[in-house]
């Protein structure tokens, strides 16, 4: 933690900006039920949540320049070559109309349409670990048209209306051209139903698997066709049987399949839709697929597997560092909140894949969780202890150890009941 604060600390004109930075950090990674700037001042000692909102209003410094320093700390981690980037939006909830780019609209979140603001995020996964890389606040045309609701917000001038494709595009080519080590990209309809980033993708020659809907066309050898028409001609040969990586009760299970289709992308490569089908439920997912070289089937599903990293960075990133609590209305507070949020983050994230590490090939033990490491984080670092660290570490096991036969059990149990 110590060295994260240092790594930070040049970007701030101050040091008190770069100490209240700390304090704030801090202050997210806590156990406290409610995060906003007058619990973690309390928290922090302060006597009033002044200096933290002055931290996020009006302090000098450049979230842009923290979230770089937030890239290297998760590529230092996490990189491989062949990683993915995973893009989705989130949904914050939100009172009024003032907040910056708040209206009623779809938040997936609730899953119904809500008062939120929508933002764009990206999660770095490898074999390592995962954590969010990047964020990106979408402005509704309501509020990109409306001078006046701009100006109060604070947001600058050169910021213009952008679909959410559009910003992560964005993402994506900021976080490339940084040198970011990776090959894939991965993300929902939102983004497969965009011409303008597959486009993108494949000039850079860099894969992607992008789910579609079920009524989207492709060319194939016989022809245009929409997708959930060419999946239903399939024989039964044409499935396989594979596993898209381990969930939290071990091994996901679907069948798949494979369709080459004639697409010829300008600068080379292979195009593809992948269906998928949960053989309990029937229910069936497809994708537009994409890779510069030859790949396989069961490199394809790796891809679509890894998806799920953003739903639980977003399940961490708001359960466990707030990142949804904030109570800011301005762009600058918005971006500097969540970029800090994101490094706290980044650090669980972090932290938990060393431990992870050093655990490896104890089989008594389930797998260590970004959750149970920030329990630990609190109890052992952050809180005076009234129990002997001993204690709290005896718990720490007694209950991963009881897990871990839960977990077993229930494998068995699925095996012996297909």
């Amino acid at each position: 933690m110590d060295a994260l604060i240092d790594t930070i600390t040049p970007r701030f004109a101050r040091r008190e900006a770069a100490r209240n930075a700390g304090a704030f950090v801090v202050g997210v990674l806590s156990s406290l039920e409610t995060k906003n700037c007058w619990t973690m001042a309390e928290l922090s000692g302060h006597a009033t949540p002044d200096k933290l909102q002055h931290l996020l209003s009006r302090a000098t410094w450049e979230a842009d320049e923290i979230r770089d320093d937030l890239r290297a700390m998760i590529i230092d981690a996490f990189a491989e070559p062949d990683a993915v980037l995973v893009v989705d939006e989130t949904g914050h909830v939100k009172k009024g109309t003032k907040t910056v780019g708040v209206q009623r609209q779809y938040s997936g979140t609730a899953g119904r349409i809500e008062n939120c603001q929508v933002a764009v995020d990206m999660t770095y996964t490898s074999s390592k670990g995962h954590a969010l890389i990047d964020r990106a606040l979408y402005l509704p045309r309501s509020w990109a048209e409306d001078h006046d609701r701009r100006t109060d917000a604070g947001v600058p001038e050169e910021v213009e209306f952008a679909t959410k494709p559009a910003l992560a595009t964005e993402m994506i080519t900021r976080t490339l051209d940084a040198g970011t080590p990776a090959a894939w990209v991965a993300g929902d309809e939102v983004y497969g139903s965009c011409p303008d980033l597959r486009t993108a993708l494949q000039e850079r020659q860099i894969g992607y698997v992008l789910a579609i809907g079920c009524n989207r066309k492709v060319d194939t050898v016989s022809g245009r066709c929409r997708v959930d028409e060419l999946v239903a001609a399939l024989p039964r040969r044409a499935w396989r049987r594979l596993s898209a990586g381990d969930g939290a009760k071990g091994p996901r299970w679907y069948s798949w399949a494979w369709i080459d289709t004639t697409d010829a992308p300008a600068c080379g490569g292979h195009c593809s839709v992948l269906a998928r089908r949960n053989d309990t439920t029937g229910e069936l997912a497809y994708y537009h697929c994409y890779s510069p070289a030859p790949v396989t089937l069961a490199e394809l599903v790796r891809v679509a597997g890894r998806r799920w990293t953003v739903e639980e960075s977003f399940q961490t990133g708001k359960g466990l560092t707030g990142l949804d609590q904030h109570q800011l209305r301005t762009w600058t507070s918005w971006h500097r909140w969540t970029v800090l949020v994101m490094l706290a983050h980044a650090f669980l994230a972090a932290a938990t894949a060393t431990q992870r590490t050093v655990e490896q090939g104890n089989s008594s033990l389930i797998r260590l969780s970004i959750n149970e490491f920030r329990r630990l984080f609190v109890a052992l670092v952050l809180t005076p202890l009234h129990l002997g660290g001993s204690r709290v570490l005896d718990w720490s096991i007694w209950r991963r150890q009881h897990q871990q036969r839960a977990r077993i059990c229930h494998q068995n149990r699925r095996s012996a009941h297909p």
